[in-house]
């Protein structure tokens, strides 16, 4: 598959449409500026608290924590394109005075939501936002196994990661949407494992894809740039 601008316009135009079928009349046209202004600011967020980062472990447990999201949940959510506000701070700080709906097993992280915006403000207001403003740089390939007892038979896939010119906390906004979308839709299960590949740049992918995350180039903001992917099973 050869990520040319035409199929990442077609990706990103396939997921608002799919998010918002109202809007398909306006999407097949649109260029890359003008799908951004189309899409709707929904009012249902997740807030996650990072205390601590390793990405196979974030990786893990934010599988983890989307596949724990109630189904009443999962709709609103996915109409504000799951969006995610990732903040800095000790979730074992913060327990007795939020509910958190997941706690990393090892308390480097904590979720909460997705629920409506006045739901999360106050936790908002107390915390900065993570900042990870490095790049992540390359890794060698790590396996993780999502935990839980498996409906369907587990699969293996490749989660590829642009690493060339995105700092961390783009990197956790962009996986983040893919592996919570991708766990909703049911290409990522109890069971499963990802392997996570780091590369420069997606473009010379010729892998089959399941999924991909595209959104505007953060040098380039009227181009879209691909993410994050993630593979057929291997």
């Amino acid at each position: 598959m050869t990520l040319t601008p035409e199929l990442l316009r077609s990706v990103a135009a396939a997921r608002l449409r799919d998010t918002h079928p109202e809007l398909s009349a306006h999407v097949d046209s649109s260029t890359p500026q003008a799908l951004r202004e189309l899409a709707p600011r929904g009012d249902t967020v997740v807030v996650t608290v990072i205390g601590r980062f390793s990405l196979p472990d974030w990786v893990r447990e934010t599988c983890r924590f989307a596949l724990s999201v109630p189904v009443e949940r999962r709709a609103p959510w996915l109409r504000s394109f799951t969006r995610t506000v990732h903040l800095s701070g000790r979730p074992d700080n913060l327990r007795d005075r939020f509910a958190f709906d997941h706690v990393a097993a090892d308390g480097s992280a904590a979720w909460l939501g997705p629920a409506p915006d006045a739901d999360t403000a106050t936790l908002r207001r107390l915390l900065k936002t993570f900042r990870g403003g490095r790049e992540l740089g390359a890794w060698s390939p790590v396996t993780v196994e999502i935990p839980g007892d498996a409906p369907r038979p587990p699969v293996h896939r490749d989660l590829y990661v642009a690493t060339a010119n995105v700092t961390v906390a783009r990197t956790l906004v962009q996986v983040n949407h893919l592996l919570v979308e991708s766990v909703l839709d049911g290409l990522i299960g109890p069971g499963d494992r990802l392997t996570l590949r780091a590369v420069p740049r997606l473009t010379g992918l010729t892998v089959p894809l399941a999924a991909l995350r595209v959104d505007a180039d953060s040098h380039r903001p009227h181009e879209l740039q691909a993410y994050a992917a993630l593979t057929e099973e291997a």
